[in-house]
């Protein structure tokens, strides 16, 4: 089967997973490629908006083909960035198709936009397309408002879930709370993201005896992702004398802001990395005793089973789906509440018995991109053939 992978973000934005669920496709025999837009913003990060190759390029990710182009928005132009990053998309399949000839299916990652280009080319060209979703209900509240009638993209998202052969959302809970922008007028299954679960294989941690407990945090430094609760948590365990240590990684995290509310805080022992590579993540992981993430919004956090399939526990908030709320290996907490973080924090550091490779067999069964690919080629099939 011939498939062109769309993402609607790829790095340095994220967007990782569509690599992750092209590489499970190519690996049982498909033929797989990503077309990516990527539209940087001058305010989210001025060095990559300044430095990154113009025009559009081919290259090498993990042995997966990617025609590439970044595209510079315009600050405060939404609907025109919008209709440039649909335009570019619609031209770079053009070359595509010069060059590799139709694909069997297009699956599109995210319905905002990747979804609604897949929907125009599709059209267009006779080519079905599913989408898988990733984005939460809280992120597309904050561009398009609680009152969706004042809103031109929904109608556009809208059809194109209603058009497309198949959507699928990262976690079952997504679709309904997804009703209040997308209705439930579409065709939906189920499908987790997959993790490099023999990239992040179980490893044994050091023993603990006469060091601190190192805990991290992989996660951009923005409000959604809860980092003043972890660090009101931090504090707390800190004031009782825990012998403990945190250490964060992600967009902005050895940022200014980052950097003020730690010393606001008056925090000890907290070490930042800014962004970092897969590597860096697999030995920060390696290195550490537990994951926490203090989010007030999330889809399905891979580095919630990336960590677990090291071998590692994690502590969360309760927006984590089910299908990540690994007995014995996830711990959840109510959102926004730094003492029930903290206490579950310090249960954690008490615990003697966890069960790492029993967590992380548990990982690899749900995730893994040998099982992940065989779902997707599955409803692929099903899609082409009609």
């Amino acid at each position: 089967m011939h498939i062109l992978e769309i993402p609607s973000f790829f790095p340095p934005y994220g967007g990782l997973f569509c690599l992750d669920q092209a590489k499970a496709l190519q690996a049982l025999g498909h033929e797989v490629r990503i077309l990516s837009n990527v539209q940087l913003g001058v305010t989210v990060c001025w060095k990559d908006y300044l430095s990154l190759p113009l025009g559009r390029y081919e290259h090498e990710m993990d042995g997966v083909t990617v025609l590439q182009s970044f595209q510079r928005g315009l600050p405060r132009a939404i609907r025109t960035n919008v209709r440039r990053w649909i335009s570019i998309v619609q031209s770079m399949f053009e070359d595509y198709v010069r060059r590799y000839g139709k694909p069997d299916i297009i699956h599109a990652h995210c319905g905002k936009w990747a979804g609604y280009a897949a929907m125009k080319i599709g059209e267009e060209h006779q080519i079905p397309y599913v989408v898988t979703e990733h984005l939460s209900l809280m992120l597309l509240e904050g561009e398009f408002g609680a009152h969706t009638h004042h809103t031109w993209q929904v109608p556009l998202l809208k059809q194109a879930y209603e058009q497309a052969a198949m959507v699928l959302p990262v976690s079952e809970e997504l679709v309904e709370s997804m009703t209040c922008y997308y209705g439930k007028d579409y065709r939906w299954q189920y499908v987790s993201n997959t993790i490099d679960t023999d990239f992040f294989a179980c490893q044994p941690r050091p023993a603990r005896s006469g060091r601190p407990f190192r805990f991290c945090c992989l996660a951009d430094f923005y409000h959604l992702k809860g980092y003043d609760v972890l660090f009101d948590a931090y504090r707390q365990l800190c004031d009782k004398g825990c012998n403990v240590e945190l250490h964060i990684a992600g967009l902005h995290t050895d940022g200014k802001e980052c950097r003020l509310m730690v010393e606001e805080k008056q925090l000890e022992n907290v070490t930042p990395y800014g962004r970092i590579d897969k590597e860096a993540i697999r030995r920060l992981l390696y290195d550490c005793d537990a994951l926490v993430l203090a989010s007030r919004s999330e889809v399905q956090p891979l580095v919630l089973l990336e960590a677990m399939s090291t071998g590692i526990p994690v502590v969360s908030t309760e927006c984590v789906p089910r299908n990540q709320r690994i007995e014995g290996g996830c711990f959840i907490v109510p959102i926004d509440d730094a003492p029930a973080l903290a206490r579950q924090m310090e249960t954690v550091m008490q615990m003697e018995d966890f069960d790492g490779k029993r967590v992380s067999e548990q990982i690899r069964q749900m995730a893994s991109p040998q099982v992940i690919g065989k779902q997707l080629e599955e409803i692929f099939t099903r899609v082409v053939k009609g």
